[in-house]
């Protein structure tokens, strides 16, 4: 991707609305809930570790993502704990590059629309090694019908679908990349909150397009039983009552 990318008004407007919800108290909370999160995650994928998981890490493993949290059972029942084993262990280390490492991890992820594999992907390489690895998931952007947080604060010709899933997760995370620069550049998330900043501020985005989508769609009486900004915050991140 070249030229601008990021539509820098949208992203404020949207920011500014997020901030009337939420304190800064709370987004600092969330910080360090990523934060442990990641922590979690690297101890139990460690490279000498992850080829020993046990049924049941693997389950806390499935709660631990939005998408998959109510699938556990299904989830190893379907595919299977040494299958599962083998293929984390390559996505995370395999020798391949990434783009093929996660094109394969999702073709073989079996009893989930094809969203929900590339959702617990992207979130096992993003919270083991976030150093090197951006998020992806559904509510950031769904390639089926083109809704996300990455499309409300991206310009029109920012192209985020590849050839296949393994070459998207390429593009979404240069999108990624473009918008943690500007969010950090414009004062839209903590400068040394590194790529937890972006994924937080983009989940703000997607909840506040949630809520005026819903307030013109739903009646008052069901509005009034969505969570509020911080708990549904951390239900989508996946670390309201972790368990990994």
């Amino acid at each position: 991707m070249s030229g601008q990318v990021v539509d820098t008004e949208s992203a404020r407007e949207f920011m500014k609305e997020a901030l009337a919800r939420i304190s800064e108290e709370e987004t600092g909370a969330l910080l360090s809930e990523l934060r442990d999160k990641s922590a979690r995650f690297q101890a139990l994928l460690a490279p000498g570790r992850v080829a020993e998981l046990s049924e049941e890490e693997l389950r806390r493993l499935f709660r631990s993502v939005f998408s998959t949290r109510r699938t556990a059972g299904r989830m190893l029942r379907e595919n299977g704990v040494q299958a599962l084993r083998d293929r984390i262990v390559n996505l995370l280390y395999g020798r391949a590059p990434i783009a093929t490492r996660f094109q394969q991890f999702c073709e073989a992820f079996k009893g989930a629309e094809t969203t929900t594999g590339f959702d617990f992907a992207s979130e096992l390489l993003h919270y083991t090694l976030p150093a090197e690895y951006w998020l992806w998931t559904r509510w950031m952007w769904n390639p089926r019908n083109g809704v996300g947080a990455l499309r409300l604060v991206t310009l029109d010709g920012c192209e985020l679908r590849g050839s296949d899933l393994g070459e998207t997760y390429l593009r979404v995370g240069e999108a990624v990349a473009f918008v943690s620069e500007t969010a950090r550049a414009a004062g839209l998330q903590r400068a040394d909150s590194g790529l937890f900043g972006t994924t937080i501020y983009l989940c703000l985005v997607y909840i506040i397009y949630m809520y005026t989508t819903l307030r013109l769609r739903m009646t008052q009486e069901f509005n009034k039983v969505i969570p509020e900004l911080p708990e549904l915050a951390r239900r989508i991140l996946g670390v309201y009552r972790l368990e990994v």
